[in-house]
């Protein structure tokens, strides 16, 4: 049975090769042998080197590599560090150097430091590769044209007026063909299965066949005259190390950024990075070996192959095999195509990297600087120097935005100045405190609010300083530290931890006082509203709970509430009659997450109604209802009860738990009805106790009570008013709400 079993998984993976994976590897194998062409042009190396690495992508990388989808192969990306080290150290030289930086890759892989290389800013990492293609287009387009390429960027960009005016041979017309076909050939209807590249450089070969055109051929005869195996480099040995460095991170970074671009292009297994940079470096080793081009996994390659219904390493290995086949049966085709063709794909690709999608999304996250200088450099300086310079300015972006501190400062109603420092407070951003703070006119009271996850020295001596010549002049400050006491540390001369506090729970104004964490809502100084140091030899005092919450409450939530009051300073628009106990545990906002102006409330103990006309009247409960019903004319009236009622216990007691409490003992009468309701109810099944279901019980009497007032019970019938019976289970925190069946969930649907 089990072996069945394997043979038929065999089967059905077999399956998915042949009817996914081969298809992928064909679309792959036709895009890539143009561009591994092109990029050994513009590398200055041997062409068959280009195919070399195409074929070590497919058959070394494609296994061994970490990303079940990627397309391995000689990276337009790295084009310009091969060609300055061919004419530096020489072909030769150069495929030892890649032979090294695929051997430094593999060790790197094998220290497990792949995700590392992600660290490196990717707006750096594509404004290389940006400027990669400007001179790689500046370059090749001079060849297009029918010229030659110039040294260097610049060169080729101040030359480029004289090639377009004197230059009009054949080379501009494969061109123009070449290049035509690559702009329009994605936009034809029913051609998506043979790839552009492949389309233009066979329609420029044919025209320059047919029409005899006089065009430079490529000659792949030649390449395998000059494949050789490579050799040590010889010169400055600071410069090879650097060379290898150079190779094995831009292949490494780029192979590992384009297997994160992959994994979010299908939805099978997500890339090993370790794995794929140990398959990388085995696959730079035996590229340079066999004097091929250093090899990196490549996006448009990759593209491709998801795009083509990849679903597993058998495509890329298999276009890798399909491109040993061609170069060992089929190279004579390649004597076919025009070097204007390759020049114009070359442009064409050298264009196509400088990515307007990646730009907008980098202006998005404030990254465009680094991008756009990086590219720059790389254009009028030099690669690695291009690199450097982004990174450098990357790092002090990253520093602008872990230092950034915002200072706002405003003048309360009361008089008093509210000061709000957020962020990490550093040198970087005294300035920016000292002007703000230096703004706050002599002798004012200021409420100064903390909530920084850093302070250095230099923000500390400013900001005490301040605050010294500020109470000096007889203005008070008060100093609240919302995030840690990095203020209050210093100020006592204790030690100051050197790293950022992680975020703490902010204090809640729902929490029970006991439960809040310590701070300025329990204790605060004598002479000051918030929590502050005192000078040497003073002493902070204690004043009640409830002032301090006050205190709380003028400098963090009545700013933020004052916009909304003042619109109702004058009158009051509420929805709902809300009858409640007057139970310290129950708070009707919260239960209802309801605002200011949300509830006008009525609390007493046991959230009784007394009957309309009853002998035992309450004239502040038939107040507040007639005001609601007539005067707010509310829409609706909630009695809420809740578990565990001391007043319903007291019911049940009948007295013993009043003696003493005449008052108390009165009031309570009004639930006889409730007792007698509960009395001839049926007992109920949902595993509650007497009390909790006498409490119930009571919430729909206080309903039927409500509906003894003649003016409640015709806005009900009429629609214009609605009764809602509400139900607190303090233990689960839960509301029941009140409909035909009993009491249910709020969060069960009932409502």
């Amino acid at each position: 049975m089990a072996d069945t079993h394997r043979s038929r998984t065999r089967t059905q993976s077999l399956l998915a090769v042949v009817r996914h994976d081969l298809p992928a590897s064909l679309v792959v194998f036709l895009v890539a042998v143009p561009l591994s062409l092109g990029i050994a042009v513009t590398s200055g190396a041997p062409l068959v080197a280009g195919l070399v690495a195409a074929v070590v992508g497919g058959l070394v990388a494609g296994p061994l590599g970490g990303s079940v989808v990627q397309v391995s192969g000689p990276a337009a990306g790295l084009a310009l560090v091969v060609a300055e080290l061919v004419r530096t150290y020489g072909w030769r030289a150069t495929c030892m150097i890649t032979l090294a930086a695929g051997a430094l890759q593999l060790v790197l892989g094998a220290m497990k430091v792949a995700r590392t290389a992600l660290a490196v800013s990717p707006a750096v990492v594509h404004g290389m590769l940006a400027g990669v293609g400007v001179v790689i287009a500046l370059a090749q387009l001079h060849v297009v044209l029918g010229g030659k390429p110039q040294r260097s960027a610049v060169e080729n960009l101040l030359e480029l007026p004289n090639q377009l005016v004197n230059n009009h041979s054949h080379a501009v017309a494969v061109g123009v063909l070449t290049i035509g076909l690559l702009v329009l050939w994605p936009r034809l209807p029913r051609v998506n299965a043979v790839p552009a590249p492949l389309a233009a450089l066979a329609a420029a070969s044919l025209a320059a066949g047919l029409l005899g055109w006089d065009v430079a051929r490529a000659d792949l005869t030649e390449g395998f005259a000059a494949w050789v195996t490579p050799e040590v480099p010889r010169g400055d040995w600071h410069g090879i190390a650097g060379a290898v460095l150079l190779v094995a991170l831009l292949a490494g970074v780029e192979s590992l950024l384009c297997s994160v671009a992959a994994d979010r292009m299908h939805d099978g297994p997500r890339a090993d990075l370790d794995r794929e940079l140990t398959g990388q470096g085995v696959a730079n080793i035996v590229s340079g070996g066999l004097g091929g081009l250093p090899v990196a996994g490549v996006i448009v390659r990759t593209t491709a192959n998801v795009r083509a219904g990849a679903r597993s390493r058998w495509s890329t290995t298999l276009h890798g095999l399909w491109v040993l086949l061609f170069a060992a049966g089929l190279s004579w085709t390649v004597t076919l195509i025009p070097m204007e063709a390759l020049a114009a794909l070359l442009v064409f690709i050298g264009a196509r990297m400088v990515n307007l999608g990646t730009m907008r999304g980098l202006h998005g996250h404030g990254e465009l600087p680094v991008y756009v200088l990086t590219m720059g450099a790389v254009v009028l300086v030099g690669l690695a120097e291009g690199v450097l310079i982004g990174l450098g300015l990357a790092a002090l972006l990253a520093l602008r935005r872990l230092t950034r501190v915002s200072v706002h400062v405003r003048l309360e109603p009361d008089d008093r100045w509210h000061v709000v420092v957020t962020g990490s407070l550093t040198f970087v951003g005294v300035p920016v405190l000292s002007e703000n703070l230096r703004a706050i006119p002599a002798r004012a009271a200021v409420d100064l609010e903390l909530n920084v996850d850093f302070m250095d020295n230099a923000a500390f001596e400013a900001l005490h300083g301040w605050r010294l010549e500020h109470e000096r002049a007889g203005g008070t400050v008060s100093i609240d530290e919302m995030h840690a006491e990095w203020y209050t540390s210093a100020a006592r001369g204790t030690r100051v931890s050197a790293a950022k506090t992680p975020p703490q729970a902010p204090e809640r104004w729902w929490l029970p006082r006991a439960y809040r964490r310590g701070g300025p809502l329990s204790r605060l100084p004598v002479r000051h509203a918030g929590v502050w140091v005192p000078p040497e030899g003073g002493e902070s005092g204690a004043v009640p709970d409830l002032v301090a919450g006050a205190a709380d409450f003028e400098r963090r939530t009545a700013p933020l509430v004052r916009p909304f009051l003042t619109r109702m300073a004058r009158t009051q628009d509420p929805s709902h009659l809300f009858i409640t106990c007057a139970d310290s545990r129950v708070v009707p906002n919260l239960i209802t997450a309801s605002g200011p102006g949300d509830l006008f409330t009525v609390r007493n103990v046991g959230n009784f109604v007394p009957r309309h006309g009853a002998a035992l009247g309450d004239d502040s409960v038939v107040a507040a209802i007639e005001y609601a019903t007539n005067a707010l004319n509310i829409r609706t009236i909630t009695v809420c009860g809740h578990s565990g009622c001391g007043a319903m216990a007291a019911v049940l007691s009948a007295g013993v738990k009043t003696e003493g409490l005449p008052g108390l003992d009165r009031w309570l009468r009004h639930g006889d009805h409730t007792l007698a309701r509960y009395i001839g109810a049926t007992p109920s099944d949902a595993g509650e106790g007497p009390l909790d279901h006498l409490c119930r019980v009571n919430v729909a009497q206080q309903l039927d009570n409500l509906r003894t007032y003649p003016e409640v019970a015709a806005r009900e019938l009429s629609g214009r008013l609605e009764l809602v019976g509400l139900y607190f289970d303090i233990a689960s925190a839960r509301v029941h709400i009140l409909d035909e069946e009993g009491f249910s969930p709020v969060g069960a649907g009932s409502h």
